[in-house]
C-alpha cells in the first residue's frame, strides 16, 4: 500500500478562464460568476490581490488561479480536479480522502511489484499535466505479509524488490508503522501501537486537566471527561477494537486514573467508581458503537462496504450473517478472523433481543439499547482486578444461563 500526498489542489485551478476539467463536469466559467467569495463578489469578479509585506504594498495583480480563502467553491473544485485519478492506475486501486490518496494492490510475484510502480509513476505523471504538486518525500509505503518465511524477508534480494522509486529519486522502503487518517497502520495486522500512542496521548492530555483544573467535583470532572479526553481514545474504534487484554486494560487504565480523582471516589476500585458515576467502561462502549454501525448498515445510512448481509426471523428479527472461516485459510489467521469487525459485529448485533433490533428509529434504536446493555454486568479487565471473564458482551451471552438462553 502506498501514500500518495498532494502539496497543492485548488491554488492552481484557472477561475478566471475557461478550465477544462470544470466544463467537463458542466460547471464553466458563466456558472462561477454566481458563486460568491467572503465578500460578497462574484469569485470570477474578485478585486485584484495586493501583498503586503512590512508596511510595504505590492502592486494590484489579476489572479487567475485559486480560490478565495473561505469560498466553499474551494473544496468542490478539489474534487473535480482529482475526480479522474482513479482512472489513472490500472493495475491497481486507488482510494483518496481529501489530499490523501492510497495506491493498493496485491503482490503475489515480481511482475506486480514493476505493475505497482508504474501505477505510482502515472499518479506523479498525472499530477504533472494538471498542475498538482505533490510531497515526494512525505511518501509512505506499507506491505502486509501473509505466509512468507521470517528468513525470506531479510534476504537482500528481497528489500530490492520490496522497494519503490519515486520520479524524483525517493526510495520508498516498507515502514514499521503509518498513521492514515488519524489511525496507526502496521504490518502485522495488529492495532497495539496505534492502542499504545492513543492511551499515551489520552493519558498526557488527563494529567494537563488534572493539572489546569482545581475543582475535583463529578460535574466537572465528567465534563472534562466526557468532553475533551474519553473522545481521544474512542475515534474510530469499531475499526481497532482489540481483541488482546492488554489493549483493553491499557485503555481502561486511562479512565480508571481520572476517575480516581473525582472527589469521593478516591478509596473506591473501578468497577465501583462506574457503577457510581453511571459510566459504562470504554469496552463496552466501543461494542455499543458497533452494533449502533450494524444497525445504520441494515437500514442503508452508512455504506455497506463488507457486505454484511441480514435476514429476518419472526422470533428473532433482525439476524446478521456471520461470514464463514475459508477452511484453506491458515489456523494462524483465526485470531484475526474472529477480532475483524466483519465478524464481530455480526456477532454482538446477534446478541440482541427482538424488541431492540427492530426498532427502526435511530435515537429509539439507542435509548432500547442503552437499556438492554444496562442489564448486562460491565466489569472491564482491569490491571490487579480478577473478572470472571473478558467482559465482552458476547461472554456474557454465552456462558452458561446468560442471555443466549433467554432468547
Amino acid at each position: 500500500m502506498l501514500f500518495v500526498s498532494i502539496k497543492t489542489s485548488v491554488a492552481v485551478c484557472p477561475v478566471r478562464r475557461q478550465c477544462p476539467r470544470c466544463q467537463a463536469t458542466g460547471y464553466s466559467k458563466s456558472r462561477a460568476v454566481h458563486d460568491q467569495g467572503p465578500h460578497g463578489n462574484p469569485v470570477s469578479e474578485v478585486e485584484p490581490m495586493i501583498v503586503t509585506v512590512d508596511g510595504v504594498h505590492s502592486e494590484p495583480t489579476d489572479v487567475l488561479s485559486g480560490v478565495p480563502q473561505g469560498t466553499v467553491l474551494g473544496p468542490l473544485l478539489f474534487l473535480i480536479h482529482i475526480n479522474d485519478l482513479e482512472e489513472v492506475v490500472q493495475s491497481s486501486t486507488a482510494a483518496s480522502f481529501a489530499d490523501d490518496t492510497r495506491l493498493t494492490t496485491s503482490i503475489s510475484q515480481e511482475g506486480d511489484t514493476a505493475q505497482l510502480q508504474d501505477d505510482l509513476n502515472r499518479v506523479v505523471e498525472w499530477s504533472i499535466q494538471n498542475n498538482m504538486v505533490l510531497h515526494e518525500g512525505k511518501f509512505e509505503y506499507l506491505c502486509y505479509r501473509t505466509g512468507s518465511s521470517k528468513w525470506l524477508q531479510e534476504m537482500p534480494f528481497t528489500c530490492q524488490q520490496m522497494e519503490y522509486i519515486t520520479p524524483a529519486g525517493f526510495t520508498l522502503n516498507p515502514e514499521t508503522s503509518v498513521r492514515d487518517l488519524g489511525v496507526t497502520l502496521t504490518p502485522d495486522y495488529h492495532w497495539s501501537t496505534h492502542i499504545n500512542q492513543m492511551a499515551a496521548g489520552a493519558r498526557r492530555l488527563a494529567s494537563w486537566a488534572l493539572g489546569v483544573f482545581r475543582d475535583r467535583s463529578s460535574v466537572v470532572m465528567l465534563t472534562l471527561w466526557k468532553s475533551l479526553i474519553r473522545c481521544k481514545l474512542e475515534y474510530c474504534c469499531p475499526l481497532w477494537h482489540p481483541h488482546k487484554l492488554e489493549d483493553v486494560r491499557a485503555l481502561e487504565d486511562v479512565q480508571r486514573f481520572f476517575t480516581r480523582h473525582i472527589l469521593g471516589m478516591k478509596d473506591a476500585d473501578y468497577w465501583e467508581r462506574l457503577s457510581k458515576l453511571k459510566l459504562q467502561s470504554l469496552q463496552r462502549r466501543r461494542e455499543r458503537y458497533i452494533i449502533i454501525h450494524c444497525w445504520k448498515t441494515l437500514h442503508n445510512l452508512v455504506p455497506n462496504d463488507l457486505d454484511m448481509e441480514f435476514y429476518h426471523r419472526e422470533r428473532l428479527g433482525w439476524r446478521a450473517r456471520i461470514p464463514k472461516f475459508s477452511s484453506r485459510a491458515k489456523q494462524s489467521s483465526k485470531t484475526l478472523y474472529d477480532a475483524s469487525f466483519a465478524v464481530n459485529g455480526p456477532k454482538l448485533w446477534n446478541t440482541l433481543p427482538k424488541e431492540v433490533n427492530t426498532v427502526t428509529n435511530l435515537d429509539g434504536f439507542k435509548v432500547c439499547l442503552g437499556k438492554f446493555l444496562e442489564t448486562i454486568p460491565d466489569k472491564p479487565p482491569t490491571t490487579g482486578y480478577t473478572a470472571a471473564n473478558a467482559n465482552s458482551i458476547l461472554n456474557w451471552f454465552n456462558q452458561p444461563g446468560g442471555l443466549r438462553e433467554k432468547l
